[in-house]
């Protein structure tokens, strides 16, 4: 399932696989609107490449960002360089390997191949932090921001103060955290584009936010409030399950489906540090 949305110069395509009539789980690609522009940031999933591809079908596209290497933001990375003979990739450096060979790099649980499924292999281009990307019309800085991954990166536009935060910030107070995923490092990482002067944030998902300042300096303050209170419940000798129940509420319909990979543990065990992925 695609829809369809206009910001200006920017076209916001929002995709996920169509079960039972509806769109589950849904994931955000960007397109710079204009045929001098031609760049995409990520590609949704592999269940709804075929959409964005017709959905894209006149676009000359000459580049494609990927905000990360998870499977619901390379999906159509594959299709679409097939397509367009020439077209760059570009990603994070431990990015690389993974859009070579997601199959043997990036196996996946069986909930995320029901929701996303397996992207088809793609060559990618290293960016570096800092380096500015340009379009005939605009130039997006790169921003490393590891802690949802470690290939995460953020774009930002400075004159028409666009950020692009992949899924660094979708809004919300966390009380769940998947298996790999580094809390304090998420927590910097909402640091550092805190401190740029956009104007508009376009998330992985979730929806546009315009002044995005106060949004994100209360995700911080709420993430580092409930670390705080993580940390002082471990100094007094409680397991990680107690504090589970003392801070993070009830049990959640995400944790049956995923088996416990997406879990309120997982948040805990990410502030003690122990929540590598197995």
């Amino acid at each position: 399932m695609l829809k369809s949305h206009s910001y200006g110069e920017i076209t916001r395509l929002d995709l996920a696989r169509t079960l039972w009539g509806r769109g589950r789980y849904w994931t955000t690609a960007y397109l710079l609107n204009g045929d001098q522009d031609g760049l995409l940031i990520d590609t949704g999933c592999a269940h709804s490449a075929p959409e964005l591809l017709s959905a894209l079908a006149d676009v000359p596209l000459t580049r494609v960002v990927n905000t990360h290497t998870h499977e619901d933001h390379i999906g159509a990375n594959g299709p679409l360089q097939r397509r367009h003979a020439g077209l760059e990739i570009l990603a994070h450096p431990l990015a690389l390997p993974v859009l070579t060979d997601p199959r043997g790099r990036q196996p996946l649980h069986p909930y995320r191949r029901v929701m996303w499924g397996w992207p088809e292999p793609s060559q990618g281009r290293p960016l570096t932090d800092g380096e500015m990307i340009e379009t005939a019309r605009y130039r997006l800085q790169v921003i490393y921001t590891p802690g949802h991954s470690p290939d995460h990166l953020c774009l930002y536009e400075p004159e028409q103060g666009w950020l692009f935060t992949g899924d660094l910030f979708v809004g919300g107070q966390d009380r769940a955290l998947r298996a790999g995923y580094d809390i304090w490092e998420i927590i910097a990482s909402l640091k550092r584009i805190a401190a740029l002067p956009a104007t508009t944030l376009f998330p992985g998902s979730a929806r546009v936010r315009d002044h995005p300042a106060e949004a994100l300096r209360e995700k911080i303050a709420y993430l580092e409030g409930l670390g705080e209170r993580v940390l002082a419940l471990h100094r007094e000798g409680r397991r990680v399950g107690e504090i589970v129940r003392a801070l993070m509420g009830g049990p959640m319909l995400i944790e049956a489906v995923t088996l416990g990979h997406f879990s309120r543990r997982r948040l805990v065990l990410s502030y003690l540090g122990m929540n590598a992925e197995e």
